[in-house]
């Protein structure tokens, strides 16, 4: 039997050497293929590195990492990423390290691509066929047949391997990116953000950077202007239209006259033709050359922006159609009673503001949510809209209404509310309407449950309605009616404050208050 020291001096014989290939110098900016040395024999690790020391593949080189013992390799596989293969020797620290070693790799790691060939120049220590079955490894040598030439068809193999392992994962976490982003996406409404969410998503898929550019076409009018821009581009977000001196430009412009994506590294562009007749080119500038699978993720991707883009599109004509609706329900209201010229507009924008001051103080942060805040300017001006059912006499009263009159002048909060609903019910989901209906019905609600039409209390009273109660009686008093003089700032703000915890939410109240004391112009008429 062969005295395993021996085989230990004599594990590496050069065979071949000159059939290797030479080193090839791969672009500065491409990653090398990394690759760990696990011995605990000093000389094991001087011929390895002298065996690979010209090794490249795919026109990149290897970087060799050390480990002497099972605990070391294992800390520098959890701290180092993208470790290919691992050289692991068996006998170390203990009899069996290296299968130890193996096991944590699979089962603490959870690293199921890394490559692992076991050597060992004892083979008696672990018999190949019982360590091939019970151990996840990919392949076992031992150090007597391992020629340099031997060395290199294992270490190629390997790395072979991984990069088809590696390509099938980033598939996986890429398609999920893909079905995450296309959702993610729709959700979107302005087009900068939407195009800033596409270069995002196209960087995640990609791996490589956040440096991008979206460019978008009309039709055929040769027109490109920048929609967004990322990373080292950004300067570009401040320029309407494309320079025609960007180094991007040649391959953008190549992209819409061939109409389809173009791969010319370092520029890569992805064409996207969408059905509402636009054109978009996303340029990107990956520090290597684009592998055919990300190529094909990326074309698959262009196929959900596309349909993205229309849909961005059909839902922006749906939310001006559906902003227009509420404008002219408000404007009908506000024909009949033009004595509050104005109201309403300002209504809208006191609304909005007092809404996103609640936000900033994190009051009832349950109730004031993104959608609220999008709507409630809006829905806001529709406060008033039962009016159309209060008669003219009534309406246009100068004076002081008597009981009668004004048990029907306070119709209009329950007839606005019965509009709104009916025809909030015929959109799904939550619309201005449905706050429309939330307002109408409760802005005449008090705090203390003395208001109408039906006596709410507190948080019964949806937020909406307790928001645009205050700003809409501060309104009033501020501005002539028929039957009032406007009230000084001053008095109208002692008014509104005097009235908190009884007509009106405190927490509101309180907003409102700090809004005035930052800008004390907020109500007050310009000059």
């Amino acid at each position: 039997m062969t005295d395993s020291n021996a085989a230990d001096d004599n594990w590496l014989i050069d065979e071949d050497e000159d059939e290797l290939p030479a080193s090839g110098l791969g672009a500065p900016d491409q990653r090398l293929w990394r690759v760990l040395i696990v011995d605990d024999d000093v000389d094991v690790h001087a011929v390895t590195r002298l065996a690979l020391r010209n090794v490249s593949f795919k026109g990149r080189e290897l970087e060799l990492f050390s480990a002497y013992s099972g605990r070391e390799a294992y800390d520098i596989l959890r701290d180092t990423p993208d470790i290919a293969l691992v050289l692991l020797d068996v006998v170390m620290e203990t009899d069996d390290a290296g299968l130890l070693l193996a096991r944590r790799i699979r089962e603490e790691l959870h690293n199921s691509i890394v490559r692992v060939v076991l050597r060992t120049g004892q083979p008696g220590q672990a018999p190949e066929q019982r360590v091939i079955i019970e151990y996840d490894i990919n392949d076992y040598k031992a150090k007597t047949e391992l020629t340099t030439q031997k060395l290199f068809t294992t270490v190629i193999s390997a790395l072979r391997a991984y990069e088809s392992l590696n390509m099938l994962e980033r598939s996986r976490i890429g398609l999920g990116k893909i079905l995450a982003g296309a959702t993610n996406l729709y959700q979107i409404h302005s087009l900068r953000e939407f195009a800033s969410g596409v270069l995002n998503q196209v960087s995640a898929i990609l791996d490589v950077g956040s440096d991008g550019v979206l460019c978008l076409m009309q039709g055929d009018t040769g027109v490109t202007t920048v929609v967004a821009a990322t990373g080292n581009y950004a300067t570009l977000n401040e320029a309407e239209l494309m320079p025609t001196t960007h180094p991007l430009w040649p391959t953008i412009c190549k992209a819409f006259a061939e109409k389809k994506s173009q791969f010319e590294h370092p520029a890569n562009v992805l064409f996207i033709h969408t059905q509402e007749n636009r054109e978009v080119a996303i340029s990107v500038t990956p520090p290597w050359p684009l592998a055919q699978i990300q190529r094909d993720l990326l074309e698959v991707f262009c196929q959900r922006i596309a349909a993205a883009f229309d849909n961005l599109y059909m839902f922006g004509q749906l939310r001006k159609a559906q902003e227009a609706t509420v404008v002219a329900l408000a404007d009908l209201a506000e024909f009949r009673d033009s004595g509050t010229g104005g109201h309403v507009r300002r209504v809208q924008m006191l609304s909005s503001t007092l809404a996103q001051r609640l936000h900033e103080r994190g009051s009832y942060p349950d109730e004031v949510t993104p959608q609220l805040l999008e709507m409630i300017g809006l829905a806001s001006i529709l406060h008033d809209v039962g009016k159309v059912a209060t008669p003219d006499h009534i309406l246009l009263k100068p004076g002081i209404h008597t009981p009668e009159e004004r048990a029907e002048m306070q119709q209009h909060a329950a007839v606005g509310k019965t509009i709104l609903e009916r025809a909030a019910n015929m959109v799904d989901g939550v619309s201005y309407l449905t706050y429309g209906a939330e307002i109408a019905g409760g802005h005449h609600e008090h705090w203390d449950g003395n208001g109408y039409p039906n006596q709410l209390k507190e948080r019964a009273i949806p937020i909406s309605a307790r928001i645009v109660a205050v700003i809409d009686v501060f309104d009033s008093l501020l501005h002539e009616r028929p039957y009032k003089e406007p009230w000084p700032h001053t008095e109208a703000v002692a008014y509104i404050k005097d009235r908190a915890g009884k007509q009106f939410d405190p927490e509101v109240v309180a907003a409102l208050l700090e809004m005035i004391e930052r800008d004390p112009s907020i109500g007050r008429t310009p000059d």
